[in-house]
């Protein structure tokens, strides 16, 4: 694309959208073309349409200027596979970006919700509240103003032990076919219209009613993940981003296909739900917790969240912030709050005595004078236990629960000492429980950012165990492990999925340490990445490059994820 015709295209580009929402400044364009963690590259330009009509347009052109497409929503994602990597691509990159197009609309009585591209967790677990209903993850794993269309997209797994990985069989989505021609499709299971300008009005403007919304248009959610969670002697997984029984069109598609609604299923919320937190130096004792949890409970649990003794210290510090600002502004603030964030370390970054991570380097510096946010149990049960586990059960689990951890942590009934405790917390520890396990997923990244005369990277690994492996906490050799500075374990303890980021020493090569630990999970049978998708970071396996390719023929749709060729058709 010459120099002509790339000032003609953007102007077509400014005419759907405007001047204002066509960004093409690198320092206005930088938030959208580099990833929380990983991932960076140029753009042609980041366009942020007002409505799925503009968003159809923006695609159309783009398609015309046979431009590498990206879209993007909150751009939350810890592997890099919402932005570009690198400046090696075959054509140039437009991304797409969908903040604008914020919609909820609960259907069906509130037992399913439609939403729009810039919809987040947040806004939907409050919209939902209303019905006395829940979405099917909550803001707990690891990610802040994550948005719902990722979630599906990205095989999402969350916290929450009972619904599974984000999946949905109804969408509205635009491909192109193998001849590169593009298509909307309707599969959301209502009767919009027939052309694409009056589906996506009519899809954002809500114009349509009871009578237009079929019932049995497909699943909303995975029904079957329940009984397989349960199959603790199996020796596959429970759950990851590339099993081809959770990939449907728009769900795992990654970016393959440009989404612009999902129809999802909701659940009850629980009438009452109880905390209990477990400490222990023995590994197998929180393993026999999950497998009886599992194998003999009538109630499953609501999530069943781990950490290890470093993780819950870097995060009393680099964590701290968050833990705070969420408690005392609340999550709705949130979002606003790394908006600002972003803001600032742009303008910070000019000035040559400042680096680009001036506000996590601030916020930590600040908190040192806050007094210790975590309860005195928790701070106790760290002194005391390498490993935690934050149990949550609801309404007839909750006996079921206190009667299993009271019997089995009863020294005297076992002739085997028991080297773990537990208790159930009231609502003040309930609370910081379950915050300070949201701020352990972002806390390494705040510590590379303050560190970064002794930091190199992260490698950050978000693996998923065979349900059977009792070995399910790592020991690294120490050709491996010498290359860190900590090494932060936590996880979705009873879908045995597991977060791992390891803060490498100055001059590691972050790479080549990855590769090796990546060998030592294969040999385990583990399968990699268990809900954040491939990204930049994994190779996608054969199952998942098949998937895409029926998604997106023509490969233009983000090529480069999952470390497959750039360039225009696949390799």
């Amino acid at each position: 694309m010459n120099s002509n015709e790339t000032t003609a295209f953007i102007e077509k580009l400014q005419s759907i959208v405007g001047k204002k929402h066509t960004l093409t400044d690198p320092a206005r364009t930088l938030f959208y073309r580099q990833g929380a963690r990983f991932g960076k590259g140029d753009a042609l330009a980041v366009v942020l349409p007002g409505t799925l009509v503009e968003q159809w347009h923006v695609l159309k052109e783009c398609v015309e200027a046979d431009v590498i497409v990206i879209t993007q929503s909150a751009n939350t994602g810890l592997t890099g596979g919402s932005t570009p990597d690198g400046n090696d691509y075959d054509r140039p990159i437009v991304i797409v970006s969908t903040r604008r197009l914020d919609g909820i609309n609960v259907i069906e009585n509130g037992e399913q919700v439609v939403c729009l591209p810039g919809s987040t967790l947040f806004r939907l677990e409050k919209e939902l509240k209303k019905y006395k209903r829940g979405p099917h993850s909550v803001i707990g794993s690891s990610c802040i103003g994550a948005s719902v269309m990722g979630g599906v997209c990205n095989n999402s797994g969350g916290a929450l032990i009972q619904h599974g990985p984000a999946y949905t069989q109804m969408a509205v989505f635009a491909q192109l076919d193998a001849q590169g021609k593009l298509q909307l499709v309707n599969h959301l299971g209502i009767e919009l219209g027939n052309d694409p300008d009056t589906i996506l009005q009519n899809l954002q403007n809500h114009n349509y009613s009871d009578k237009d919304i079929q019932l049995d248009a497909g699943l909303g959610h995975d029904h079957d993940y329940c009984d397989h969670v349960r199959q603790i002697d199996a020796d596959t997984p429970a759950r990851y981003n590339a099993d081809p029984a959770r990939h449907y069109e728009a769900s795992g598609s990654a970016g393959r296909l440009m989404v612009f609604a999902v129809r999802l299923d909701t659940f009850p919320l629980e009438e009452n739900t109880a905390v209990f937190y477990i400490g222990t130096n023995n590994t197998n004792e929180l393993d026999d917790i999950r497998r009886h949890i599992l194998g003999q409970f009538k109630n499953l649990p609501v999530s069943g969240e781990y950490i290890h003794r470093d993780a819950f210290d870097i995060a009393a510090v680099y964590g701290k912030h968050l833990f705070l600002a969420i408690q005392k502004l609340g999550t709705d603030t949130i979002p606003k709050m790394y908006a600002l964030k972003n803001f600032v370390d742009r303008i910070m970054s000019k000035i040559p005595c400042f680096s680009g991570s001036f506000s996590d380097k601030f916020a930590v510096t600040v908190c040192k004078f806050w007094p210790n946010h975590l309860p005195k149990s928790l701070r106790d049960y760290r002194d005391r236990y390498a490993h935690h586990l934050i149990l949550k059960m609801s309404d007839e689990g909750i006996a079921e629960a206190e009667a299993f951890l009271k019997s089995y942590f009863d020294n005297s009934s076992t002739a085997e000492k028991r080297d773990g405790s537990y208790f159930r917390c009231n609502n003040k520890e309930a609370e910081a429980a379950m915050l300070h396990r949201f701020a352990v997923a972002g806390a390494a990244t705040v510590y590379r950012n303050v560190h970064t005369k002794t930091v190199e990277d992260l490698v950050a690994l978000d693996i998923a165990l065979r349900r059977n492996d009792k070995d399910w906490f790592e020991t690294l050799p120490e050709s491996i492990s010498q290359h860190f500075i900590y090494k932060l374990y936590y996880g979705h303890f009873f879908c045995s999925v597991f977060h791992q980021d390891y803060i490498a020493k100055k001059g590691t090569d972050c790479s080549k340490v990855e590769e090796e630990m990546l060998a030592i999970l294969d040999q385990r049978g583990a399968q990699y990445p268990a809900e954040h998708n491939v990204g930049h970071l994994y190779h996608a396996n054969e199952d998942l490059k098949k998937f895409y390719h029926a998604l997106d023929p023509t490969n233009s749709f983000n090529p480069g994820i999952g470390k497959t060729s750039k360039k225009k058709y696949w390799q």
